[in-house]
């Protein structure tokens, strides 16, 4: 029988400066832990994590990459922009909009 593969997700995290830092996890909530702990990339070290904006789930490591890419390519302002509209669609859902 085949093993199931594991989703990769997104996720972003505002840091204490203010600051979006943008990554790829198996598992977001310990990987953000990581970074808390000062075991996470370098970025973090130096500005520590505040919180988890969002995340997205992708159906491999491959996709979350090319995600990851192409969201440090957005602008500061591009990035928050699309982490309200995470949250405002994670509030949809759970309303069941």
């Amino acid at each position: 029988m085949a093993k199931a593969q594991a989703s990769w997700f997104l996720y972003l995290l505002e840091c204490l400066d203010g600051s979006i830092y943008t990554g790829i996890a198996l598992d977001v909530k310990k990987r953000f832990a990581e970074h808390c702990s000062g075991k996470g990339a370098r970025y973090t070290r130096s500005h520590p994590p505040k919180k988890i904006l969002g995340s997205v789930k992708f159906r491999d490591r491959g996709a979350a990459l090319r995600a990851e890419y192409a969201t440090k390519q957005l602008s500061a302002e591009e990035k928050w922009k699309y982490c309200r509209a995470l949250r405002q669609k994670r509030q949809r859902v759970r309303r069941g909009d």
